[in-house]
């Protein structure tokens, strides 16, 4: 265990939030009775996804760039980001008059990459991966002398996002679990950090529980190792928190404050932004939906009133698209069913008229002779079924197969 009194201190995050008055908003808590009743406790969301440029990453950024001397200000800063941390450093520059530069993925989503240039920053497009704009911003920092302003690796913006750690303990009074994603570990760091400082002072604890994407999970075998290590990862949904490896700062923050790290996958994360839009209706990304998909996932243990940090609401409508009807095939509200069919009269009507029986509502059909595999008398017919839950899917395919039928499941 480190040695804790080198973490950030109360009084910092005190200093920092008054720095921040004027340019962060104080986000919004609601109550959630839909999650309340699944964790079996009061479940309060931040949302910081109403937060400007929509996500907490402004707060850091712009504490970091306020600590900035005369003349660093004067050289200006350069970022690398595919989205939410290139728009807290531009606006966060705009605020303090400090020119940016901020390099992106060729891939980044265009609204992300209209809202960066709308903040006033400079911003060049290069590269398939973050790799490479990390690359290029690091060589334009050495060769303009501009100010490099991580992600999350520097004990300013650890401090600045702990502010809203602050934020939750004024607003929720006897708060005992905080729910937070995790990618580089900035945000984590300096709530757990800012909570734990508070509840300290008030006498009481506070359980922080870290949430990462199941397939970019580089906190538990890093932690098991005792320092950062880079991790195996494959793609995922949450890319707002897809990091390889954990950063140096937050790490040993994280180490030694942050009582359990949890995991959930892309399913989970899908399921937990169709819970937010019906019963929250917030619209969240997916890195902002990681502690909601722990609480539905039941890798939360209930003991008091709990907050999930909604981090960030930057999600590309067409993503969006996909994921809520991933979210829907992956609550068995949706699915996509091949049926091969004799190919003769009356095999449509008779398929349709099982699936009224049932109650199941067809949203599209595609019939067609045409397939790999099929005999000269045999069609598919493909169908997208709306249904109720994972037993009305159940009951489904299991009237067509009595009725002599081989419908299969068709993965989106």
């Amino acid at each position: 265990m480190n040695d804790t009194t080198t973490h950030p201190t109360l009084s910092e995050f005190t200093d920092a939030a008054a720095q921040l008055e004027g340019v962060i908003l104080h986000t919004p808590v609601e109550g959630s009775e839909y999650l309340s009743t699944v964790l079996g406790a009061s479940v309060h969301l931040k949302f910081e996804h109403l937060q400007r440029t929509g996500s907490f990453k402004i707060r850091g950024a712009t504490y970091r760039l306020s600590r900035l001397t005369a003349e660093e200000r004067a050289r200006g800063v350069v970022a690398a980001s595919a989205g939410n941390h290139a728009q807290g450093v531009a606006l966060g520059a705009q605020k303090l008059g400090i020119p940016a530069t901020i390099f992106m993925p060729l891939g980044v989503p265009v609204p992300k990459l209209l809202a960066t240039r709308g903040y006033g920053a400079d911003v060049v497009l290069e590269g398939a991966t973050f790799e490479t704009p990390l690359r290029l911003a690091q060589e334009f920092a050495e060769r303009t002398g501009a100010v490099f302003i991580p992600p999350y690796d520097h004990r300013d913006v650890v401090i600045g996002q702990g502010t809203l750690g602050l934020e939750l303990m004024d607003e929720i009074p006897g708060l005992e679990t905080v729910l937070v994603g995790i990618g580089g570990g900035g945000l984590i760091a300096g709530v757990a950090a800012a909570v734990k400082a508070r509840a300290a002072a008030e006498g009481r604890t506070v359980r922080v529980i870290g949430v990462q994407a199941e397939n970019s999970a580089a906190y538990p075998p890093s932690l098991a190792a005792g320092h950062p290590i880079d991790a195996d990862t494959t793609p995922t949904i949450a890319d707002g928190i897809a990091v390889k490896r954990p950063g140096d700062i937050p790490f040993g923050i994280i180490r030694d404050l942050v009582d359990e790290v949890v995991t959930v996958t892309d399913d989970d994360i899908a399921r937990a932004i169709l819970v937010l839009i019906e019963r929250a209706k917030q619209v969240v990304e997916p890195a902002g939906a990681v502690g909601v998909a722990a609480i539905l996932t039941g890798k939360v243990k209930p003991t008091g009133p709990t907050a999930a940090i909604l981090s960030g609401g930057n999600i590309d409508p067409l993503l969006l698209q996909r994921v809520v009807a991933h979210g829907l095939a992956a609550s068995g509200r949706y699915m996509t069913i091949q049926v091969p069919l004799p190919d003769r009269p009356g095999q449509l009507a008779r398929v349709s008229e099982l699936l009224s029986t049932v109650g199941a509502n067809v949203i599209e059909v595609l019939h067609t002779r045409h397939g790999q595999g099929l005999q000269i008398s045999e069609v598919i017919l493909q169908l997208s079924v709306e249904t109720r839950g994972e037993e009305h899917r159940a009951q489904v395919l299991a009237i067509l197969r009595e009725a002599g039928y081989a419908p299969r499941l068709v993965q989106d």
